[in-house]
């Protein structure tokens, strides 16, 4: 509410209910895929529920170097990202790679710090969500609205930046979270 008042005071609009009108016209151009982030964590609870969690951190304790913290580092940024792309949000992927590797390996194993490497390994998920069309919302409605000829052309030019963004994840988790 600060920031809308905020807004109207610097933006000065030329009617005072600009901000909820815009807000409503926005939400129906969105329309459906408003409600996507949060179904997709949902689903992500429901994975976890099910075992999916135990099930991915029994295969990836199997193949992982014992006492490898930088090989943990890497596989689990690089399973979120993953499993983000997979299942469209990184709300979605957390809860998965958190009960895999996330808690098991870096925190207790590694003795990492929870708060760094979880918000880390959330922006690693992010990076997921620049290259998924699974991300309606991110990726294909704003395809949507500005008319684009290539519906995936968002996905297109974020790629680069997405991958970038990975790998410097990983680096600061690996140099900041331990």
């Amino acid at each position: 509410m600060l920031a809308v008042v905020v807004a109207v005071f610097v933006l000065r609009p030329p009617r005072l209910d600009t901000p909820v009108r815009e807000g409503a016209r926005l939400l129906q151009a969105i329309g459906w895929a408003a409600l996507l982030p949060q179904m997709l964590s949902t689903l992500g609870i429901v994975f976890t529920q099910a075992g999916v969690g135990t099930a991915v951190g029994t295969i990836i304790k199997a193949v992982l170097p014992d006492g490898s913290l930088f090989a943990a580092v890497v596989v689990y940024c690089l399973g979120m990202a993953l499993f983000t792309v997979i299942m469209g949000n990184a709300f979605a992927a957390f809860p998965i790679m958190t009960a895999a590797i996330g808690w098991p390996v870096l925190v207790q194993g590694f003795d990492g710090n929870p708060a760094a490497i979880f918000a880390i390994g959330m922006l690693a998920g992010f990076c997921g969500t620049l290259v998924t069309p699974m991300a309606a919302n991110f990726n294909l409605v704003p395809a949507a609205l500005l008319e684009m000829r290539d519906k995936y052309g968002p996905i297109k030019a974020q790629l680069p930046t997405a991958g970038i963004l990975l790998v410097v994840n990983m680096g600061v988790m690996y140099l900041v979270a331990f």
